[in-house]
């Protein structure tokens, strides 16, 4: 059970979702960064951003958000990230994401491998691994990493920005995976996996060598695969407004929940109860109400 403030890194995309109310700033990574630092972890983004307007509000919003942008380094000759957002009558988002973005060419300055070298989790994807660039630095940052951290694959497949090598490779530095289910579906073709949803997650644990998976399934809960053990939650009837980030929230109370110990099903009682709070919210990073804050003190 992990006792001190836990080190915690989100790798990979920042950006800016343009919704139909205004653009909010997101990407899976810093996302899990926001909410790991909500949830008491000292979380830090290690990203890219352009030399532009949008780069400059970048590093104010993450500010304000109470991360730093010490791992977040400029780049002069690409844009920072955009993703053109629509959310249908279900609350869910459809994404249109702009290349080429500084995020593709995500070099860690040293101060942050420093700290990757300590770090007690991180979290990466397929997105922010979509060009070489990108895709070898976060290899090895993920792989700079002590041997007991949680390396943690939020899968995050956005068509056409994956294949099946960039998913193969994450599996394979991961020892924790996150995925919903309609991509379970894509990652089962791609290895055949068959049975019912718990078969194939433990298919994937068994073949990868994970310590556990989970799976969010919107409106009808989630799941969660580990050794020994499978908890499922029937998730939580919730108003929803966008669900853009709830997932990004799940991965987090996941991580913090298994860096802190404790029993299975309580930690995703939890998890599921921020992911709805996010739902009930407009955007991806919005303020935790204390109540849910006081669930990780």
């Amino acid at each position: 059970m992990k006792t001190q403030r836990p080190e915690v890194a989100g790798l990979g995309e920042v950006l800016w979702d343009l919704l139909e109310q205004g653009r909010k700033l997101g990407g899976a990574p810093a996302n899990f960064a926001y909410f790991a630092s909500q949830l008491g972890a000292r979380a830090m983004l290690v990203s890219r951003v352009g030399q532009d307007e949008l780069g400059d509000e970048t590093l104010r919003r993450l500010g304000d958000l109470g991360l730093g942008a010490d791992a977040v380094t400029r780049d002069p000759e690409h844009e920072t990230g955009k993703a053109s957002v629509a959310v249908d009558a279900a609350g869910v988002p459809r994404f249109v994401i702009h290349e080429p973005a500084a995020w593709d060419f995500i070099a860690a300055p040293e101060g942050a491998l420093d700290r990757l070298g300590k770090a007690d989790a991180v979290c990466f994807g397929t997105l922010g691994r979509r060009h070489p660039v990108a895709r070898a630095s976060i290899r090895a940052m993920v792989e700079s990493t002590p041997a007991a951290a949680l390396r943690v694959f939020d899968i995050n497949l956005r068509p056409p920005f994956y294949t099946a090598e960039v998913i193969t490779e994450g599996l394979g530095l991961a020892n924790v995976l996150k995925i919903n289910e309609d991509e379970l579906k894509v990652v089962s073709e791609i290895y055949g996996l068959a049975g019912d949803e718990v078969d194939r997650l433990r298919g994937l644990r068994d073949q990868f060598g994970l310590r556990l998976v989970a799976m969010t399934k919107g409106g009808e809960g989630s799941l969660i695969v580990a050794d020994d053990q499978v908890s499922r939650h029937p998730g939580i009837p919730t108003e929803v407004k966008d669900t853009v980030g709830a997932g990004d929230a799940f991965a987090a109370a996941l991580v913090m929940g298994l860096l802190r110990g404790g029993d299975l099903e309580a930690l995703h009682a939890r998890a599921a109860r921020l992911a709805s709070y996010v739902c009930s919210q407009a955007g991806a990073t919005p303020p935790l109400p204390a109540e849910l804050v006081a669930e990780w003190g």
